[in-house]
């Protein structure tokens, strides 16, 4: 009997051993295949967290993008608001340096100032005193020259938009010495918007009373008395234009140094007067 209570407890030992034996090898492949399960969970990961950094370094360069995009965008927005700069050289010879940088030469005769490379040269008409070119020492390769002639093509007033500046053909003439189908004053509307009135030589002109409208910034207007209106009749037109700023010019004959006069300047007695001395230069704004 004691020896059948033993070998029945020696077998429900071994039983037992076996059994924890087989747990344990059950709960150590179920570990084993728990980690196999988590391989890949983790190479997605990998990959998650590299998609994450490109699209942050991504981020990070289309900032940096914007960011110069925006600096260059407010370096122009500066350049933009530069205002034009008008060197009056005497008589009715006067030099433009645009926002651009671009020059314009209007009626070259008189005066310092011509070493700038030329963009733009105007002339109003034929007369010696409005027409020397050669005085200007060098020309960009697209630099347009506008005479009288090619203003009033067709017997019509042209426009020329050269996109730094539009240039408007106006009347011009109405005397004994200038005839109005041979002359012209320009109207010049820079790309900020500030416009710029030059009479050329002249009397009044019908169109005169017309430009009242335009509600021009700056206008020139001849006044020498002898071959064109005198300083009574410029000051009327200078009156009926009403300009914001009205400047005299062509005050003297030709045959004085530098083709101003500051006792006649002074005496333009009108609205928003600006006096400008030969030689002096000024923004446009």
């Amino acid at each position: 009997m004691k020896r059948f209570l033993s070998i029945t407890i020696s077998v429900l030992i071994l039983a037992f051993v076996t059994a924890c034996g087989n747990n344990t090898q059950a709960v150590s492949e179920s570990e084993e295949t728990k980690v196999t399960a988590e391989e890949p969970v983790s190479a997605t990961e990998e990959v998650d967290t590299v998609k994450e950094s490109v699209a942050s370094e991504a981020s990070a360069k289309a900032s940096e993008e914007d960011t110069e995009e925006s600096g260059m965008e407010e370096s122009e927005e500066e350049d933009m608001a530069t205002p034009a700069k008008l060197l009056y050289q005497g008589h009715a010879s006067i030099r433009i340096t645009t926002a651009e940088g671009k020059v314009i030469y209007v009626d070259p005769f008189m005066g310092e100032g011509y070493n700038l490379p030329a963009d733009l040269i105007l002339m109003t008409h034929g007369h010696y005193d409005h027409t020397q070119t050669d005085l200007i020492q060098s020309k960009n390769p697209d630099c347009e020259t506008i005479k009288w002639t090619k203003a009033l093509e067709g017997g019509k007033h042209q426009t020329f938009d050269f996109g730094y500046v539009k240039v408007e053909a106006v009347e011009a003439g109405y005397n004994k010495n200038h005839n109005v189908k041979d002359c012209v004053g320009y109207i010049l509307t820079f790309s900020d918007g500030v416009t710029l009135y030059l009479s050329g030589d002249t009397s009044t002109t019908p169109q005169m009373s017309e430009l009242a409208d335009r509600n021009l910034d700056y206008a020139f207007f001849c006044c020498d008395g002898v071959y064109n209106m005198d300083m009574n009749e410029a000051i009327e037109c200078a009156k009926t234009v009403g300009a914001k700023h009205n400047i005299p010019y062509h005050m003297v004959p030709s045959s004085n140094s530098n083709g101003f006069d500051l006792k006649v300047a002074e005496s333009f007695d009108v609205p928003g007067k600006m006096v400008v001395a030969a030689g002096e230069e000024i923004e446009l704004k």
